[in-house]
């Protein structure tokens, strides 16, 4: 079946946006979109000549090894191909890799190595002495580099016996290594590097040798393209013999017997590669026998005795199917993006965050359009970029409402004065009331058990509760007969909600849902004012005096006391709840210290890293400020980072953070 226009029309415009970015990537040593990113629109391409093979031609994306010579440098004809692996990103792409692998070599074991995201460096010996050091280039012609290379302290300048021969591996460059060359270039107004790759070709590729030697860059070598002796049997051998040569060799390669075992350390090290100074983005796996390899081959641009087997990508791209609006517990409205569904950090995804008009308008984002997503960790997927080449030409821009129906009443809503933010302006919408009540009975603040979404979706349903406190008179007669509450269910839940009739005071200014105020913030209130008559009784600068709390939050929590419907719905509670102490904060050696965590730690949770700063008497924030002492930098810090050099807050990594600890 020929293939649709549209679909004729997708494949162009992706070959044409895949062209433009992998040279920028590639040549210019720029990131106009995540690598990830990059791949997810080459996977789709691939998908599609697959689904459609007429489509498949000679200068598509998918049948070239990325990038080519700049006009600055000495071009260099490579004596062997320098070919590109292609990729595997699920279990069921590396079981047909292994399919393919045994049709032709029915015992073959393989090897697997840990992908470094670096430049890749093809080096030629001379009776033992480096001659030449080059970049792949297109594969067939790269860039001469020795100048640079020689300043890498892990290349020898000789080898350990003089042979001759064309050795091939990854030039990196370090994490901690990059931050501190990055803050050098924010200095003295340059643009950061966007990531350790980018920071290592930039180093290998420019004219003056004195830079890369400033810079520590290191190599990981792989591969023995030719030797004046005679080539080891196996792969695992070859690491060794380069090795015994004087070249640095990464440790962690193992072999695999079955494919199952190439599954299993794949799976091991997308659990902790971000725990190593380098950045590694997957698994090479290649059949170990060397007459294994040779009887399998190469296809136009890659061997078929290897792959590279991706981690989950945490930046993806999709297709943004419709904008649809939700309403939060405070009435605020969320502009939310329903999207073609798509896996992005190991789940499958549907819908991202727009977080706010200003961002909205700042992306411009449009119905149809294709887009990055990005999902690290537990973090909300949300949308950070547009593909631009890929918008269709009827594309309109996207208009903001005056109305959302979820709001309830005549939908109207309105901007929160001073924020980016709007909300409802109906204050007692359906929606909003649901929200407050999860939040409400949700482990963050009451948490009772066996009360969740869709309990509170039945009793709000049937009338049984319109506020928090009548939660707190229900009986197991109120839910009798009603769908899956048999007697003991029923006496589950009334035993849970009876269980937290007193609660400490910073879980029940939680439960309120006031603007703002989160645990830390409520924790750090109910540790200073003590009583819940206080905090009602605080003024602004009451408020203001305590740590953590600024101008916004004091306005927010004094208003909310001041308001006559909340105060009687903090009388109807307390009337069945008793408020109590909150423990008071331990003091300790970072007692008056205050830390923002930002980007993901390899070693523990963010929850875990600021229970640690509690239990050593330190206090945590989700915002970075002036009061800020330390920003606690993991891997992709984000805006907080930037926020924390702009006000001149100290940024750790996470090395000294747990030294601190």
């Amino acid at each position: 079946m020929a293939a649709p226009k549209d679909i004729r029309d997708r494949v162009q415009k992706l070959r044409e946006a895949i062209d433009r970015y992998r040279y920028e990537y590639h040549v210019l040593d720029k990131e106009g979109i995540p690598i990830e990113a990059l791949d997810s629109l080459k996977n789709e391409l691939v998908r599609l000549e697959t689904e459609y093979p007429e489509l498949v031609t000679p200068d598509s994306p998918t049948q070239r090894i990325a990038g080519k010579p700049l006009p600055e440098f000495k071009k260099v004809p490579h004596a062997v191909a320098q070919w590109s692996f292609n990729d595997a990103f699920t279990e069921g792409d590396i079981r047909a890799f292994d399919e393919r692998v045994r049709k032709v070599a029915p015992l073959a074991t393989y090897v697997c190595e840990l992908k470094i995201d670096g430049l890749k460096i093809v080096l030629t010996y001379q009776d033992g002495r480096l001659t030449t050091a080059a970049t792949r280039g297109d594969g067939v012609i790269g860039e001469d580099v020795t100048h640079n290379v020689r300043t890498i302290e892990s290349v020898p300048l000789t080898l350990t016996r003089p042979i001759s021969g064309i050795f091939e591996g990854e030039v990196w460059l370090g994490k901690r290594e990059l931050e501190r060359i990055n803050a050098e270039r924010v200095a003295a107004g340059e643009q950061p590097f966007a990531n350790p790759r980018n920071a290592a070709a930039g180093s290998i590729r420019q004219l003056d040798p004195r830079v890369a030697a400033a810079r520590k860059l290191s190599t990981f070598m792989y591969d023995v393209s030719r030797t004046s002796e005679s080539l080891p049997a196996t792969q695992f051998e070859e690491l060794a013999y380069l090795r015994e040569l004087g070249f640095k060799v990464n440790a962690e390669a193992v072999r695999a017997r079955t494919i199952d075992d190439v599954i299993a350390f794949w799976k091991l090290w997308e659990g902790k590669n971000k725990r190593e100074d380098y950045l590694i983005d997957g698994v090479v796996v290649k059949v170990d026998e060397r007459a294994y390899q040779e009887a399998l081959g190469y296809t136009g641009k890659a061997p078929r005795f290897g792959i590279a087997f991706k981690f989950a990508a945490e930046q993806v791209t999709t297709i943004l199917e419709s904008i649809q609006f939700q309403v939060g517990r405070t009435g605020v409205v969320t502009p939310v993006a329903h999207l073609t569904p798509v896996s992005v950090g190991g789940v499958v995804v549907s819908r991202a965050t727009l977080h706010n008009q200003d961002q909205l308008e700042r992306l411009d984002v449009r119905v149809g359009d294709t887009v990055v997503i990005r999902r690290a960790g537990d973090v909300i997927p949300e949308i950070v970029q547009v593909v631009p080449e890929l918008r269709h030409k009827d594309a309109r821009p996207f208009v903001w409402p005056s109305h959302v129906a979820a709001c309830g009443g005549d939908g109207s809503i309105e901007r929160v004065p001073g924020t980016a933010a709007w909300r409802c302006v109906d204050k007692k919408s359906g929606a909003m009331l649901r929200r407050k009540f999860y939040h409400f009975v949700g482990k963050h603040a009451f948490d009772i058990e066996g009360c969740g979404p869709k309990t509170i979706d039945l009793l709000l349903d049937e009338g049984l509760v319109s506020s928090f406190a009548d939660l707190f008179t229900l009986t197991e007669g109120d839910l009798a007969g009603l769908p899956g509450f048999a007697n003991l269910s029923a006496q589950n839940l009334i035993s849970g909600i009876a269980a937290r009739r007193k609660i400490s005071l910073d879980r029940l200014l939680i439960g309120l849902s006031i603007q703002h105020v989160g645990e830390e913030t409520a924790r750090d209130i109910a540790s200073h004012l003590e009583t819940l008559e206080r905090v009602r009784s605080a003024t602004e600068e009451d408020l203001r005096d305590v740590p953590g709390v600024g101008d916004i939050v004091a306005r927010a929590v004094h208003a909310w006391f001041r308001d006559s419907e909340n105060a009687m719905e903090v009388d109807a509670l307390t009337a069945l709840v008793t408020p109590t102490r909150t423990k008071p904060l331990i003091s300790g050696p970072l007692t008056g210290k205050t830390f923002v965590i930002t980007g993901t730690l390899s070693s523990m949770s963010r929850d875990a890293a600021e229970a640690q700063i509690r239990a050593r008497g330190g206090s945590t924030s989700r915002s970075v400020s002036k009061k800020t002492t330390f920003v606690v930098a993991g891997v992709d810090p984000g805006s907080k980072a930037d926020k924390a050099r702009a006000l001149g807050v100290m940024l750790i990594t996470e090395a000294e953070f747990k030294r601190m600890l």
